[in-house]
């Protein structure tokens, strides 16, 4: 299964998948397309330690998201990319790569959604209060986190924790997480 892996930060989750196919924890999987929308982004550096190739973008070099999404999807097209895996990608998807990759884009999200949809979900559930958070690995639709749960998994969140403890914790469950998912899926298309 050929992914491409859309990211705009860091790049964690990024390395944590490549770091699964390399310790076999994913197998029949390959990335062959790193995607972001910001040139400056650590995944970008990641992805081309690794070889591996890189479409980046400005968003304002385009009329509208329609154009960029056409021309990412050129890149899939020409990669024979099979799945999509956003993380920490920054930016809703349209309906070009929706429609292209309808049920075949998956996303990570750092809350136990529904709850705490959307940016900084980590300082939401920190000023909410909760006691218990986590991370979700989702479908993704047209709305912002609102697709289908595939995998969730629960964090207890601790009296005097902060924003670094509670990040640390959900890194953690998202790295690990996220790969046994991309294995679940390349399981079942392989079984196709």
């Amino acid at each position: 299964m050929k992914i491409a892996v859309f990211a705009s930060g860091t790049g964690s989750n990024f390395a944590a998948i490549l770091q699964a196919i390399q310790s076999q924890k994913i197998t029949n999987v390959e990335v062959v397309l790193l995607v972001s929308d910001r040139p400056e982004a650590l995944a970008v550096q990641k992805a081309k330690d690794e070889l591996i190739p890189v479409f980046i973008f400005n968003a304002k070099d385009y009329p509208n998201k329609q154009s960029y999404e056409e021309d990412i999807l050129k890149q899939l097209t020409q990669l024979e990319v099979d799945f999509i895996v956003l993380a920490g990608y920054m930016r809703l998807l349209g309906h070009v790569l929706l429609e292209a990759y309808d049920r075949k884009i998956i996303n990570v999200h750092p809350s136990l959604l529904p709850a705490f949809a959307g940016k900084d979900a980590i300082g939401q559930a920190l000023d909410y209060g909760v006691k218990v958070t986590g991370v979700t690995v989702h479908y993704v639709d047209e709305g912002m986190d609102t697709g289908a749960v595939i995998a969730q998994r629960a964090i207890t969140i601790d009296p005097d924790e902060t924003r670094e403890t509670l990040t640390k914790k959900i890194q953690e469950q998202e790295h690990s997480l996220l790969p046994e998912v991309i294995q679940s899926l390349a399981k079942k298309e392989a079984a196709k």
